[in-house]
């Protein structure tokens, strides 16, 4: 074969040269992508809804007897005393049907004492009980014999039912109220003197029912006495996000006016879900998550608005993504792993899926660049380009 002249290898590498030149100039631009990387951390699951805080022992006070209610000198948020009258009603002469009525109506309120203190040793052992099972899982703990969590959750059980046993005495202490001023219908009713009605607990004025002088019949609500600084928190979530939570779950409580966040426990679920009409017109079945504050808050009251964080499930180190670099392919999740400038499609197997961030259990290694919120016009093995990069 002829060699190529001088004149010859000129033209053939400038033509080389001029196609080179042309294939870089015309070839596609990187697309320009946001970039995430996979990463060891720790992962929150949780649900976010809103909620209000309520009074946990409110009491409302009614008339027990029918007549003429004299006016009231209390006002909401008046400071009451276990005891301290907060309302007198001056019954008419009783007949002898109403005395019989009247002897009843006391011999069902001492009954409901007896009830109520049946109540209060029955939440006595259950709290005896659970502080006996806390303290020995804190021990099981430092021997290395449970986990943490179940440490925790036998704790934080015994500082609920602490809370359930404050709740049965004040119960006590209403029902003898009741009985009390049930024992004095029948006298004031022979006597011609107004009846006393009584505060059952300490605690504040939450709502004047009756302001005003007027005739009442017996049963009407006239005041309502609660404690401000026992408050659970009610929170409703969707029915779909209820059997996700149990009793135990970490709360917190966010968005409440103050500066920071408030920590709390879920104390039950209730078991029936309601309807309610969402913000666009959809009907959703709800459930009420009712929480407890580990400390209480002075600064909230009764039935405030609340944002509220339920805490499913935690891990302290998985490898995670961000969420917004998945997307639902063929045969499950995937998301586009940048390599050499070129994003490629990875399948990955995903755990744990929290607001923010995913665990991925296996198809990701530490480290690896992933593409967030991808463009409609990536495709597989298309050239990028990292934004900010």
């Amino acid at each position: 074969m002829k060699p190529l002249s001088k004149t010859q290898r000129i033209v053939a590498a400038s033509s080389a040269a001029v196609a080179i030149l042309l294939y870089l100039a015309f070839r596609p631009a990187p697309l320009p992508v946001d970039a995430g990387v996979a990463s060891f951390g720790p992962l929150e699951v949780s649900i976010e809804d809103e909620g209000i805080t309520r009074v946990i022992d409110r009491f409302t006070i009614s008339a027990p007897v029918m007549g003429k209610l004299r006016r009231s000198g209390l006002t909401e948020g008046d400071s009451v005393k276990a005891g301290m009258t907060v309302a007198a009603i001056l019954p008419p002469d009783q007949n002898a049907r109403e005395y019989r009525e009247s002897a009843a109506l006391a011999g069902s309120a001492s009954a409901s004492v007896s009830e109520a203190q049946a109540r209060q040793h029955q939440a006595s052992v259950r709290l005896s009980q659970a502080r006996l099972k806390a303290g020995r899982y804190e021990r099981l703990y430092r021997e290395g014999a449970v986990s943490k969590e179940s440490s925790e959750l036998a704790a934080e059980e015994a500082s609920v039912l602490e809370k359930e046993a404050l709740a049965a005495s004040a119960a006590v202490e209403a029902a003898r109220m009741q009985a009390s001023a049930a024992t004095a219908r029948i006298d004031a009713g022979i006597a011609g003197k107004a009846v006393d009605v009584h505060s059952p607990v300490d605690g504040k004025v939450l709502r004047i029912v009756e302001k005003s002088e007027r005739v009442v019949p017996a049963g009407t609500p006239l005041v309502e006495i609660g404690n401000p600084w026992l408050l659970e928190v009610v929170i409703d979530v969707l029915s779909s996000d209820a059997v996700r939570v149990r009793p135990g779950n970490r709360v917190w409580i966010e968005d409440w006016g103050g500066a920071g966040a408030l920590a709390g426990v879920v104390k039950r679920i209730e078991p029936a879900a309601f309807t309610k009409i969402s913000a666009l017109g959809i009907e959703e079945k709800r459930v009420n998550i009712v929480a407890m504050l580990d400390k209480p808050e002075p600064r909230l009251g009764d039935n405030f608005r609340i944002q509220a964080r339920i805490v499913t499930s935690q891990a302290g180190r998985v490898l995670r993504v961000p969420v917004s670099a998945l997307f639902r392919g063929k045969e499950g999740w995937e998301l586009f792993v940048i390599e050499n400038d070129r994003a490629n499609v990875r399948k990955v197997s995903l755990g744990m899926r929290g607001a923010d961030m995913a665990e991925v259990l296996s198809g990701l290694r530490q480290g690896e660049r992933v593409v967030i919120h991808p463009p409609n016009e990536l495709e597989p093995g298309m050239r990028v380009a990292v934004q900010g990069k």
